[in-house]
C-alpha cells in the first residue's frame, strides 16, 4: 500500500497544521506572527542587511490604511487589513513574487483559498465590500511603492517604467522606529513576530470589549 504524501506541516507549537483540509484551531497567535516574521517580500533581496518581513508590511500597511481612512476603522476592520497576508505564514512561508504567481496553476490558488477561508473563520473577518477592498489595495500598492524604493532599492523612474508602480511611494515610514534602527529598515525576525503579536492581541481584544459593551446596551431592551 502506497502511503499518500505528507500534507502537513509541523508549527512552531507543536501544532500540525494540514494544508488540505485546514482547521481554523490549527495555529496559535504566535505561530502565525513566528511565521509571518521569517516570511520575506521581494524574494528576500533588500539594499539592508536584512529581507523585510510579511508581518513588518502586514503593519505597515494597517497604519496606512488607517492613515487614508476617510473614517476611524473599526477593530473588525483593522484585523482584515493585519492579517490580509496571513495565508502566506501558513502556506509555509511563500509570499510569491509578481513575476511567479501566473505560473503557480490552480493548486496553488486551490491551498491558499482553503487556508484563507480557515483564517477567516480563526478570526471571524468581515468580507470585503467592493469599496473596502479598493481602500485595502490603495494601502497595499503604496506600501509596496514605498518597499521598493526603500527597501528593495529601485530607483524612482524604474518604478514606473519597470515594474509598472505608478504611485508616488511615502517619504516617511508609516512605523515607528525601533530604537537603534533607522527608518524604513527590516527589522529583525524577533522583533517582527513581537509586534505583529502584540498588534494582533490587541484587535481581538478591541472586538471583544466592542461586542460585550452591545450586548450590555441590548440586554435591558430584550428583557
Amino acid at each position: 500500500m502506497i502511503k499518500p504524501p505528507r500534507a502537513w506541516i509541523l508549527l512552531r507549537s507543536g501544532r500540525r497544521l494540514n494544508l488540505l483540509d485546514p482547521a481554523s484551531d490549527a495555529w496559535t497567535d504566535s505561530d502565525l506572527a513566528i511565521g509571518l516574521s521569517r516570511t520575506f517580500r521581494w524574494g528576500g533581496h533588500s539594499r539592508w542587511d536584512l529581507p523585510l518581513s510579511v508581518a513588518q508590511h502586514s503593519l505597515s500597511v494597517l497604519a496606512i490604511r488607517r492613515a487614508l481612512a476617510p473614517e476611524p476603522l473599526t477593530a473588525a476592520e483593522a484585523l482584515r487589513e493585519l492579517l490580509h497576508d496571513a495565508t502566506e505564514a501558513l502556506i509555509g512561508g511563500f509570499d510569491p513574487i509578481t513575476p511567479l504567481k501566473p505560473h503557480l496553476g490552480q493548486g496553488y490558488i486551490e491551498i491558499n483559498r482553503r487556508l484563507q477561508a480557515a483564517v477567516n473563520r480563526r478570526y471571524d473577518l468581515p468580507p470585503w465590500t467592493v469599496a473596502s477592498h479598493r481602500l485595502h489595495k490603495d494601502a497595499d500598492r503604496l506600501a509596496a511603492a514605498s518597499e521598493a524604493l526603500h527597501v528593495v532599492g529601485w530607483r524612482q523612474p524604474a518604478l514606473r517604467r519597470e515594474l509598472g508602480i505608478t504611485l508616488t511611494p511615502m517619504k516617511d515610514d508609516p512605523l515607528p522606529t525601533p530604537p537603534g534602527m533607522l527608518p524604513w529598515e527590516p527589522w529583525p525576525a524577533p522583533l517582527a513576530a513581537e509586534r505583529f503579536e502584540a498588534a494582533l492581541r490587541d484587535l481581538i481584544r478591541q472586538r471583544a470589549r466592542f461586542h460585550a459593551g452591545k450586548e450590555q446596551v441590548a440586554w435591558p431592551m430584550e428583557a
